[in-house]
């Protein structure tokens, strides 16, 4: 087993923690550690009905964690699917399912198997795209998502070592097609990354380290973006004046924005970079736009964003908004 992940959920020995398992050999791996931990767990396993052998990968991982005496909830994802964005339209509901199921069940904690090569990838996509240090800085070990601690005790773990895990035990796992598939950004990445390597000398480790240091530069900067957005919340929405928002740095300006249009209009994740510079760009002087299910409008000095479809008034609303009108 590995040390590292030894290390990470030796924090989390005493709380009962939810496992997203799909049946791929990063998630049995992590179930199979966990149950060696001792850790007092519960699987969770959403079949999209996606592939054909979605219905036999769910009743493994049933009967997996049955033979292991470990409960397990399969949730059934029978939304009518989308012809485009199908993996994130995904994602979203895989979510959705567990954190609900976690609320209801007063589980504060979902553990995923995102390992050090999604991480990689994950940084090398956000590169590609002209991400800031917030995307570049990849996934975070611990995260808040809809209320639920998300871990992710992989990160540091090379898939390959996961495989082997299995292959070594003689433990079945499933593997999806869909990752071979190269018509998916993620996917050229993953099959051609060891270029990186062979030809310029950039190795996994090196990647790896960057992502880290950019991780520290990431929770620093997020400690002051917490502090920034408590001080601009009022009853739903965010007032505050134009200077707050233009006198920060760039990139805090970007993600102050970014994070507050997420948490107002309740998306999982915040606009892409470029709508985010241009609903900046607008608000350089008055209009009203939407963005990210949120309405935001300059008047004058003030700079107002609401839940899409809300009125859009600068009247005092209470005593926090006033002194925000201070600013």
């Amino acid at each position: 087993m590995n040390e590292k992940f030894s290390d990470f959920v030796r924090t989390y020995q005493d709380k009962r923690l939810a496992i997203a398992v799909s049946g791929g050999p990063d998630s049995v791996c992590l179930l199979y550690w966990c149950v060696a931990q001792n850790l007092d767990i519960v699987v969770l396993h959403v079949n999209h009905k996606l592939r054909p052998s979605a219905d036999t990968e769910a009743t493994y991982v049933s009967n997996l964690c049955s033979s292991l005496h470990v409960p397990c909830h399969v949730f059934e994802w029978t939304d009518p699917k989308p012809t485009t964005g199908i993996e994130a339209t995904a994602r979203t509901a895989r979510y959705r399912f567990m954190t609900d199921w976690c609320r209801e069940n007063g589980v504060e904690y979902l553990m995923t198997a995102h390992h050090a090569d999604d991480q990689i990838e994950t940084f090398l996509m956000n590169l590609g795209r002209g991400s800031g240090v917030f995307g570049l800085a990849g996934m975070a070990p611990v995260s808040v998502r809809d209320g639920i601690h998300i871990l992710r005790p992989l990160l540091s773990v090379p898939r390959a070592e996961l495989v082997a895990y299995c292959d070594e035990n003689q433990i079945k796992y499933f593997s999806d097609e869909m990752n071979m598939d190269a018509q998916y950004t993620r996917v050229r990445i993953r099959q051609n990354r060891h270029l990186l390597n062979d030809k310029l000398g950039i190795s996994d480790s090196r990647i790896l380290l960057a992502i880290q240091n950019l991780g520290r530069i990431r929770d620093g900067l997020s400690m002051d973006l917490d502090s920034l957005i408590a001080s601009v919340r009022c009853r739903g929405g965010a007032m505050f004046s134009e200077s707050f928002l233009f006198d920060l740095s760039p990139e805090i300006r970007l993600k102050f924005l970014g994070t507050l249009i997420k948490k107002i209009g309740g998306d999982a994740y915040q606009p892409r970079l470029k709508s985010l510079q241009l609903a900046l760009d607008k608000l350089s002087s008055d209009c009203q736009i939407t963005l990210g299910h949120c309405t935001l409008r300059r008047l004058s000095n003030r700079i107002l964003i609401v839940p899409e479809g809300s009125r859009t008034t600068f009247r005092k609303r209470n005593e926090k908004t006033d002194k925000q009108k201070q600013i």
